[in-house]
């Protein structure tokens, strides 16, 4: 079979864990936003296949990896803020960062005699072409007809209990980071959120 949307990703990130010697993996996705009325089957395919298959099929290459070392290890998988809650418009989306979830806590108790903790990251909006685009704009200002980066920066820190409208990619390294060092090393079967504070508000 061949590679399908997601999978590319997914392999260059499972490569470059493995290849820097890291006892590490990580997956990433995509995001998209559209009426339920109007999603394309193909659109729902395309979500589930990047943002939950993709995630599976990085988990899936690791494993016998992680294993191989003998040392335990970190796996950390990305969910997002919509993997804990829901938001209109997002079901694709929200649907797949919930399987996510699901698919790291099954993993955490699968691997967990292994010493492999399986963890997942929460964000909110990362300031990132994947955020930073015409299509998420619309999503947080469906009010205006072309709005910008600064029309959804007033949506977006409504969300939030800090007073931002987004995290940097620092702020998800840095927590990444911690859930991969010995410093959480009895951490495992959590979603992290990284979110400025929206799942409390």
């Amino acid at each position: 079979m061949g590679e399908r949307p997601g999978d590319v990703l997914v392999h260059m990130r499972i490569n470059e864990s493995l290849v820097h010697g890291w006892d590490l993996a990580r997956a990433t996705g995509q995001v998209t936003s559209e009426l339920p009325e109007d999603l394309a089957e193909q659109t729902w395919r395309d979500m589930i296949d990047v943002d939950l298959t993709g995630e599976w099929h990085a988990a899936k290459a690791a494993i016998p990896h992680l294993r191989a070392g003998g040392r335990g290890g970190s796996m950390i998988l990305t969910s997002s803020e919509l993997g804990l809650r829901a938001m209109p418009n997002t079901g694709h989306y929200t649907a797949a960062k919930h399987g996510v979830v699901g698919l790291m806590r099954t993993l955490a108790l699968e691997l967990a005699a292994d010493f492999i903790r399986v963890n997942a990251l929460a964000p909110t909006a990362v300031d990132t072409p994947m955020v930073m685009n015409s299509a998420t704009y619309r999503l947080f200002r469906p009010d205006l007809e072309n709005p910008t980066a600064d029309d959804m920066a007033e949506a977006s820190r409504a969300v939030n209990a800090l007073p931002i409208p987004w995290v940097e990619p620092a702020d998800i390294s840095n927590a990444l980071l911690w859930l991969a060092s010995d410093e959480s090393r009895y951490v495992t079967g959590i979603t992290l959120p990284v979110d400025a504070g929206w799942l409390v508000k």
